[in-house]
């Protein structure tokens, strides 16, 4: 076995530490508003749900430790002036945890609304270990001890309020190990076989092999990528619950589902190197498609909601994925996609369109994606340009799937239907100057400051240059020194942390990029670009960042984030270094 690298350093402020396929990680934050003093083991089988509060203790006395907390991919560390305690993960489901002159207490954790509910703990006579057992994730924590002590135990078989958990500690100059499991009911004993250094190193082998098949380009002109990598790398789970295949959740903060549209981007960004997790990504949300056609907005452990959709950029995303897979797909494949994507876009030209109209409509700005655009402001249920050109692009994929499928009648009827919507785009939603939004209630029209309005940029080689011109210059208009801004910094609805009222995204500024490239206008698309990258570099995988400041805003540990650094990394590294061999944006 080869010497593994450690990986890139992280706060756990901002990045929970865990491992491919686990459905829990070690972090301070326990929900969307709330950070803790310490670390807890958080779940996300059933939702997000702090589990076990570890807090580093003296040996000696049992009180807390001051401690500072270090992590890489594969090892966390807490150091103190007595000693330190190291975890590392075994496997999915389980953490080995070594102490070296300082105890842990592991206590059930809480929060200040709920302190100690829905936690039983008890010792179990089998095998010794002791276990907490969850009523928010249904599912069993058992903690054993390997070697040095137990100092203290409170609340066992207790009901109602009051602490539960153990203190593990050694004697002075010794060491303790414990290992740390969810399991959903009852498991053989474990032996626990290897040392905890062992543990490490086949922990750092994991991720490295991990960065190499995602980002084998990365260079020192790329310096975020391995950490990119790692934050997909850590946020995937294995199939569980309502997830019949590995996913990469959003997050593992409060941000722990599939999004039908946020998958498309992690599956861009893996197709190269994990070209079968890369195609369960896309297909994720394809699993949950109702009768209508229709995709959830998303999908979770024990959650599939349906209440809005999520916009139809599958096509576009299925020809770009087709081109970075490392192997054509075969006729059945194909056939199975086309199926899906048919019926996805059957569902917006019956469902989404009202009697006689040619374009279909958003129900509210979660439709989009563009939640709280002030493109929705003057009304909800609305017929916007950017939902048309992304249709457009999917129809278009469609008539190429069915010419290769050998269905030449379905090809025409797809080229027709994508021809005489980007005709009815033009005619009714492009006023000469820009395009506009309209009522689907009536024919009231209105146009806003926000970056939603140019999402037909992404039309690329199907626009007319001028139209093609003018958006261009309108989208630099939004460019700050740290990206694409999602509302004009000039506008009264600007907000620095306004969700679509201001802060850059990753999406638009991917969707963006391509199209501006693929129109032609590659200067523009090679400043986004650039720009991005070193916001990334610079302030992490944010949910969205300030559009000013540059600071990054809500979930910091963002897997689209980091899958879009990722692909404009990857295109950047190709053009520079292999110009001839490079197609993409």
């Amino acid at each position: 076995m080869t010497a593994a690298r450690s990986g890139p350093a992280f706060s756990l402020h901002d990045i929970p530490f865990s491992t491919h396929g686990s459905w829990f990680g070690i972090s301070p934050v326990l929900a969307e508003k709330s950070r803790a003093e310490d670390l807890h083991l958080v779940s996300h089988q059933n939702g997000m749900h702090a589990i076990l509060r570890l807090m580093p203790v003296d040996a000696t006395t049992g009180d807390r430790a001051g401690t500072q907390v270090e992590a890489t991919p594969s090892l966390l560390s807490w150091t103190g002036a007595a000693g330190r305690i190291r975890l590392a993960y075994a496997a999915p489901e389980t953490v080995r945890l070594r102490g070296e002159g300082l105890g842990l207490r592991i206590t059930a954790g809480a929060t200040a609304l709920t302190p100690f509910t829905g936690t039983y703990f008890y010792r179990d006579p089998v095998d010794g270990a002791y276990v907490f057992t969850s009523y928010e994730t249904g599912r069993r924590y058992r903690i054993t001890v390997l070697s040095g002590s137990v100092a203290e135990v409170s609340g066992t078989q207790a009901l109602g309020s009051g602490e539960r958990g153990i203190t593990i500690t050694t004697d002075a100059g010794g060491t303790w190990e414990a290992a740390v499991e969810e399991l959903d009911s009852a498991r053989q004993p474990q032996t626990f076989s290897g040392t905890f250094d062992a543990v490490v190193a086949t922990a750092e082998h994991a991720f490295a092999a991990f960065a190499d098949a995602v980002a084998p380009w990365r260079s020192s002109g790329t310096p975020a990528a391995e950490l990119a990598a790692y934050v997909l790398w850590s946020a995937t789970v294995r199939p569980a619950g309502l997830l019949a295949r590995p996913a990469v959740l959003m997050s593992k903060h409060w941000m722990d589902k599939v999004w039908s549209w946020d998958h498309c981007f992690n599956a861009l960004a893996l197709a190269p190197g994990c070209p079968e997790l890369a195609r369960d990504q896309f297909a994720l949300p394809f699993d949950h498609q109702d009768e209508s056609g229709a995709l959830p907005d998303s999908v979770t452990h024990s959650e599939v909601l349906y209440n809005f959709v999520k916009p139809p950029i599958h096509g576009w995303a299925f020809g770009h994925l087709r081109r970075r897979l490392p192997r054509p797909l075969d006729q059945a494949e194909l056939a199975e996609t086309y199926g899906k994507l048919e019926r996805w876009t059957d569902f917006w030209l019956t469902a989404r369109r009202a009697p006689g109209a040619a374009l279909p409509h958003y129900q509210h700005g979660n439709d989009s994606g563009w939640d709280n655009a002030t493109t929705f402001d003057p009304e909800r249920v609305v017929v916007t340009a950017d939902l048309a050109a992304f249709l457009i692009l999917q129809l278009y994929e469609l008539a190429s799937l069915a010419s290769e499928l050998g269905r030449p009648e379905d090809a025409r009827k797809w080229t027709r239907t994508a021809e005489e919507t980007q005709a009815a785009l033009f005619d009714e939603l492009w006023n000469g100057d820009r395009f506009i939004a309209r009522s689907a209630h009536g024919e009231d029209t209105w146009s806003s400051s926000s970056l939603l309005d140019l999402m037909p940029a992404v039309l690329g080689e199907h626009l007319p240059d001028d139209v093609s011109a003018v958006l261009a210059e309108r989208i630099e208009e939004h460019l700050t020194p740290h990206g694409l801004a999602t509302e004009l910094p000039g506008s009264p609805h600007y907000l620095a942390d306004g969700y679509w009222r201001g802060p850059i995204w990753a999406p638009a500024t991917v969707l963006i990029e391509d199209g501006l490239r693929r129109a032609g206008h590659h200067r523009l698309a090679d400043e986004i670009s650039s720009r991005f990258r070193a916001l990334c570099e610079t302030h992490g995988f944010a949910e969205n960042f300030d559009a000013l400041a540059g600071t990054g805003l809500r979930d910091r540990a963002y897997t689209w984030t980091a899958s879009s650094y990722l692909l404009l990394a990857e295109a950047h590294e190709l053009r520079h270094t292999a110009p001839a061999a490079h197609t993409g944006g």
